[in-house]
């Protein structure tokens, strides 16, 4: 420990930021306690220390403005690990929760490192703070701002993307990894990388011992402003700053946006029951909702939930996300149960939350994206009224009737359609446009494509809950046989319905997401809640890009139709009426005969036909007519072109029912249909024509 200058020296002009942030001279450590009547700082030599090489009180006349209790130690420097240590009252019944002996998270600490360490005298010992020097190259780089409405979001986990040996990468599992295969995202064409939570979170228990269940997923957040030091293949304390930044530069370098998961909705801490590691020996009665005093709300279904229209924690989550969009320039933040962020201080859900609002109106997010998962554990379901026009979701609605319709569902048809056209019955009503409608039909909560397609029932059991875990509402099947199979006809059934649901999802009106692997046919073996399986299980396979060529190059060839065709990604609503000057309509639908439909009746097949935007959304007069075919039947139809359609030039882009490579033509080259013959529509299957000229 280096020699410094007496305390008594130090002059403070003014209150510093939070955390702690370098100077000149040291550094200052600034933290938020109300109710502390002590304050100490917990300084560290070496990651492995159990013990701090030296203790420094808060002076309570001096180091404190206000709430803040703020200090300057001298001659230190980055790399410096430390603890905060606060004393109060325990007194569960009013929400205090104070524990002297405690060694306490910097709820503003930019880096974590090491790992909570065994206990025999009852403390508990978690990762230790380091101070961050935030100085990094970007040697220009700014946010990419790519349109929202032109957005491919790929959802993926740093670590399973690249931990299998299958990937051959030099530094797996981690942020240098995702680098390394950066060639085969831009391959795919998608637009934006959505990463499951990179801020920091328990590896090992509060013990020091291997979890029972590994934390894979990451939803149990410990640490708001840290990269996760999990993923960093330095294992130097801080080096996941450097990294991170240096997978971000890179994928922007690539014209890939990172958006980030995160998990504003509680923590690692748990209930009553839970260990003592940050806010709740700081200030806990201010961090968590609480009800009856000393239990605590549990809307998260983690128990414990984040106090998030506390002013205090309200403006903790806009330094979070201000410091992600600045100094790491990440893109977007997907939030994980984001209804949460819709009840105030005593859990009620609450008609314009302020904080839902100062989210969308906040400046230095102004060229970010933000998108919510719209619901929480205890019974919130807000799709279609989560927040203005600035907040997109993830459309559960979408999911389900997609899934529905290609499973052969009655009653799903003009659900479909629905869909297909932007959902503009949860939007359109208070002028949000159709790409505020995330459209995803699997995530990383549930079964992959693969699965969706090859089981009826979950198969959890690896999990060790009894396969009680993981929803029981898959809207799934099997196609006649329960997992893998040597049955070509069933084999054939799931590819097609593979393909089927991705053309479906992208070229749909909204903005499409994909999880890491369907594009190749990633599996979990039946598992629909691999929230602890850090195994096979859960990565990526990258033996199945070259066993899967035929699948990826579908998927490759429908992204990039989408990235160049405006008629698929239009900013306004289809009407049904003509536009721009156009006799027909802008979107219409018929029945397999070709006649106008009739929604009175119970379709499983239907012909969508949908024209060029208007001149407005394609000054270049790129747009296409397209004539969309869907049978989700298990019976082949004759489908008749509609007359509209008759009268213009059609090939053939998509014929889900064909082998490679005729299912797919890239250039949109495939072949013209005979006006004198029906198009025979096989079961499961969907054809898709396009225009030579709109």
């Amino acid at each position: 420990m280096l020699m410094r200058q007496p305390r008594a020296n130090l002059q403070f002009a003014y209150q510093l930021p939070f955390g702690a942030t370098l100077q000149d001279t040291g550094v200052q450590f600034s933290v938020f306690s109300r109710s502390a009547t002590a304050m100490r700082l917990l300084l560290y030599n070496d990651v492995a220390d159990r013990e701090p090489a030296e203790i420094i009180d808060f002076d309570r006349d001096t180091d404190r403005w206000g709430d803040i209790w703020s200090l300057q130690v001298p001659a230190i420097d980055k790399g410096q690990l430390y603890h905060f240590q606060a004393s109060g009252p325990w007194d569960p019944d009013n929400g205090h929760r104070f524990d002297a002996s405690a060694r306490l998270i910097d709820p503003y600490a930019q880096a974590l490192a090491g790992e909570f360490q065994h206990s025999d005298d009852g403390i508990i010992r978690p990762p230790k703070c380091v101070v961050v020097d935030d100085d990094f190259d970007w040697d220009g780089d700014r946010h990419i701002r790519h349109d929202i409405s032109e957005s491919v979001i790929y959802e993926m986990h740093v670590k399973g993307f690249t931990n299998s040996r299958t990937a051959k990468v030099k530094a797996p599992g981690s942020y240098l990894g995702v680098i390394e295969k950066i060639p085969y995202l831009q391959s795919l064409g998608i637009t934006a990388v959505e990463l499951m939570p990179v801020n920091e979170f328990p590896i090992k228990d509060i013990h020091g011992n291997q979890m029972e269940r590994s934390n894979y997923w990451g939803y149990d957040p410990m640490s708001f402003f840290s990269p996760h030091r999990g993923y960093a293949h330095d294992q130097t304390p801080g080096a996941q700053v450097r990294e991170f930044k240096q997978m971000v530069k890179a994928l922007h370098s690539a014209g890939i946006e990172v958006i980030l998961d995160v998990v504003f909705n509680h923590t690692c801490e748990g209930n009553e029951q839970g260990p003592t590691l940050s806010f709740k020996g700081l200030e806990n009665q201010v961090y968590y909702i609480h009800s009856q005093g000393k239990h605590y709300s549990n809307y998260s279904g983690c128990g414990n939930t984040l106090n998030g229209n506390h002013p205090v924690v309200r403006e903790m989550i806009f330094h979070c996300l201000r410091h992600w969009v600045h100094n790491f320039h990440v893109d977007g933040f997907r939030f994980d149960l984001a209804s949460i962020l819709s009840r105030d201080r005593t859990g009620t859900l609450i008609p314009n939350p302020p904080m839902v609002e100062l989210i969308a109106e906040d400046p230095m997010l102004a060229d970010t994206k933000i998108i919510a998962e719209a619901w929480d554990a205890a019974g919130a379901y807000q799709v279609g009224s989560f927040g203005n026009h600035r907040w997109a979701e993830w459309n559960g609605r979408y999911r389900d009737d997609v899934r529905g319709f290609w499973r052969g569902d009655a009653g799903t048809l003009g659900a479909l359609a629905t869909r297909l056209s932007g959902s503009s019955d949860l939007y359109e009503h208070d002028g949000r446009p159709p790409f505020c409608s995330i459209n995803l039909i699997t995530s990383h909560d549930g079964f992959p494509m693969n699965d969706l397609v090859s089981y009826k029932e979950k198969h959890n059991e690896a999990n060790g809950e009894q396969n009680c875990d993981g929803d029981n509402h898959n809207i799934s099947d099997n196609y006649g046989a329960e997992g893998p199979t040597r049955k070509n006809s069933v084999n054939e059934v799931r590819n097609r319905q593979i393909k089927n649901m991705i053309s479906t999802l992208l070229l749909s009106q909204g903005v499409p997401m994909l999880v890491s692997g369907d594009e190749v046919r990633r599996t979990q073996g039946g598992n629909n809640n691999a929230y602890c399986q850090d195994n096979e299980t859960s990565w990526l396979d990258w033996g199945l890009v070259e066993k899967n060529s035929e699948m990826l190059r579908f998927v490759q060839s429908l992204i990039k139709f989408r990235r160049v065709q405006p008629t698929v990604r239009r900013k306004t609503y289809l009407t049904g009426q003509p536009v721009d000057g156009r006799k027909i309509p802008d979107v219409s639908w018929f029945a397999p005969d070709g006649a106008l439909l009739d929604w009175g009746q119970d379709f499983l097949a239907m012909i969508a036909y949908v024209t060029a935007p208007a001149r407005a959304d394609d000054p270049e007069g790129l747009g296409r007519d397209l004539v969309m075919m869907f049978n989700s039947t298990g019976q082949e139809r004759d489908f008749v072109m509609p007359e509209f359609g008759c009268g213009m030039r059609w090939n053939l882009f998509v014929d889900t029912s064909a082998e490679t490579p005729n299912d797919v033509f890239p250039n949109v080259d495939g072949p013209v249909p005979q006006r004198e013959h029906a198009i025979k529509m096989s079961q499961h299957s969907l054809k898709v024509f396009v225009s030579q000229t709109a």
